[in-house]
């Protein structure tokens, strides 16, 4: 989320906690997990558990009910693989509410309470199936690297999640020391026939199957091949070691922010012909 400027309304930050088992089969457990629970925590919580499959989720800053309005993902594992129901409050009726999956139309980074269910609703929990026996997941070419040079070669779900968060500290500011929303745009998916016609001009472009005809860009490095890496402008810029982050350096305005986002788009769509879409939530009215 951004705060373009101040938001005009009453502002509520759910703080239920809360974590319960309520169904286990012989291959997996049920879990709800309350709104206000710390993300990482909870899955650092889980691999002790020994309820696995979150792990390359690990470090992922921000709580259990935001998780699946951004259908949350990272290092090859999506959120969606694993949520059952989403409790919520309609805001405009106090009605309880329980969503299953396949009403979250879940996408790549995205779900309908991005969309239809917008600011309607307030997500008081979630619950969760997760398996008890490990199926690790260790493909993602950055995280298959890093346990390669730790001399892992059959990584446990443990690993992984050191993995992942030993990459994670490395490349990305923490929030608390350095504000920044994450990744900042959305990698691009484009038909594979434009995409093979970048990699032809950009032999180095890294792009991956999405299958059904699509192909996904990397924005971080199209973003990076515009020159933006490590750019200050004002109080905002974009971080050092992972162009896809925008960071505020101390006194920056959401305005400002916003402002360099709109540049790097721009040159982006100029330089390649691609066009990136904001990740992050706008809220606030700029001054």
């Amino acid at each position: 989320m951004v705060l373009a400027g101040d938001v005009a309304g009453l502002v509520i930050r759910p703080a239920l906690e809360g974590i319960g088992v309520f169904g286990e089969s012989d291959t997996e457990v049920t879990v709800c997990v309350a709104a206000g629970e710390n993300w990482h925590a909870f899955v650092e919580r889980s691999l002790r558990q020994g309820h696995y499959g979150l792990e390359n989720l690990a470090l992922i800053p921000g709580t259990v009910g935001a998780a699946p309005i951004q259908n949350i993902g990272a290092y090859g594992v999506e959120l969606e693989s694993f949520v059952y129901r989403v409790h919520a409050i309609d805001i405009a009726s106090g009605e309880d509410l329980t969503l299953g999956a396949q009403d979250c139309a879940f996408g790549y980074r995205d779900s309908v309470f991005k969309h239809a269910l917008r600011d309607r609703l307030v997500i008081t929990a979630i619950d969760l199936k997760l398996p008890l026996q490990p199926h690790v997941n260790a493909d993602y070419p950055s995280l298959a690297a890093c346990l390669a040079e730790q001399g892992v070669a059959s990584p446990t779900p443990a690993d992984v999640f050191a993995a992942v968060v030993a990459i994670r500290s490395a490349r990305l500011p923490n929030p608390a020391d350095m504000p920044n929303a994450g990744s900042f745009f959305k990698n691009p998916m484009v038909d594979d026939g434009f995409a093979s016609k970048l990699k032809a001009d950009n032999p180095d472009m890294p792009v991956f199957a999405a299958g059904d005809g699509a192909s996904k860009l990397s924005a971080a490095w199209l973003i990076e091949q515009c020159g933006w890496k490590g750019r200050v402008r004002g109080g905002v810029g974009v971080h050092d070691r992972h162009s896809l982050v925008l960071v505020n350096r101390g006194g920056g305005r959401g305005s400002e922010l916003l402002a360099l986002a709109a540049d790097i788009r721009q040159s982006v769509a100029d330089a390649f012909g691609v066009e990136l879409e904001i990740e992050p939530r706008i809220y606030g009215t700029q001054a």
